[in-house]
């Protein structure tokens, strides 16, 4: 199994990576993470792991995640890519509103790089379409960050297979970040087409959680998973996930955490090689 991916073809970074969006305030994601420096020492294990392909977002916070991962890693590692998203306005813990306008873009993108302390964004994604706006503008404000030397590669987010063919037209897609996971393949489209154009696959949701609930989003795969976990001496979430890497080798994985253990036990998910009869069972779930 490959265990790198070449970003937009020049970046390469290690498939399990980190998502940073709840090193933030609850409920909603919303505010600073209450324990800063448990924050910081959890991104710096992860770094010291082989994580070196960091997400968040403008709206984690908003702001205060990426001002987290500045505080805990910068001065940054040469190979560490850091991934961020804009073009969101959240007032409020349960205000989540588009805005793909391209002042809002420009502004998000200069925020991002102020608290990131960066020169230049490895990724920046939209991190959703804007209903109100055209889709090409939106794109085509981060084709002109990109050739200002704001961003250095672009990604979408939350988009239908159709509106990654009109990025593509526009300017270079590096990743699409839409939700997936062992038990909710409904971007499997989406993802054959970016398996087939070597564009990073970022599956949020990868245990089919949603970002604002708990549950027990892996329950009706419980049974097979179980097996398979009992075999390889792990845990079902750490098999759900190694199915994804085996998935697709443009797969990226961005599981969140905030405990130490649970990121190292996730560390552990590149090294699970399933067999071909576990794929098939994994496989055959829905």
């Amino acid at each position: 199994m490959q265990t790198t991916f070449k970003l937009g073809g020049d970046l390469s970074i290690n498939r399990l990576g980190y998502g940073a969006m709840r090193l933030t305030g609850q409920p909603g994601n919303f505010g600073p993470y209450a324990d800063w420096e448990g924050g910081k020492q959890l991104l710096r294990r992860a770094v010291e792991l082989g994580v070196n392909f960091i997400d968040t977002a403008e709206a984690y916070g908003p702001g205060t995640n990426e001002e987290i991962i500045a505080d805990a890693l910068h001065p940054y590692h040469d190979d560490l890519v850091i991934a961020t998203k804009g073009g969101i306005y959240k007032p409020a813990p349960d205000t989540i509103q588009a805005d793909g306008s391209p002042e809002s873009l420009r502004r998000g993108v200069e925020g991002s790089l102020q608290r990131l302390q960066r020169d230049r964004i490895d990724l920046y994604q939209l991190h959703r379409p804007d209903p109100k706006i055209p889709f090409s503008d939106s794109i085509r404000t981060l084709a002109e960050l990109q050739q200002a030397g704001k961003i250095r590669h672009i990604g979408v987010s939350n988009v239908t297979l159709a509106q990654l063919k009109e990025a593509q037209t526009i300017a270079p897609i590096a990743s699409i970040q839409n939700r997936y996971s062992l038990t909710d393949r409904t971007h499997e489209a989406i993802l054959n087409y970016a398996t087939a154009h070597n564009i990073a696959f970022i599956p949020y949701g990868s245990l089919g959680a949603h970002p604002l609930r708990r549950g027990a989003p892996l329950a009706q795969a419980d049974g097979v998973l179980a097996q398979i976990a009992q075999t390889h001496e792990v845990g079902t979430t750490q098999i759900a996930l190694a199915w994804l890497l085996h998935r697709a080798p443009n797969i990226v994985l961005i599981p969140g955490t905030t405990t130490i253990s649970h990121l190292e036990d996730n560390m552990r998910t590149a090294t699970i090689q399933l067999s071909e009869h576990e794929l098939a069972q994994l496989n055959a779930l829905i």
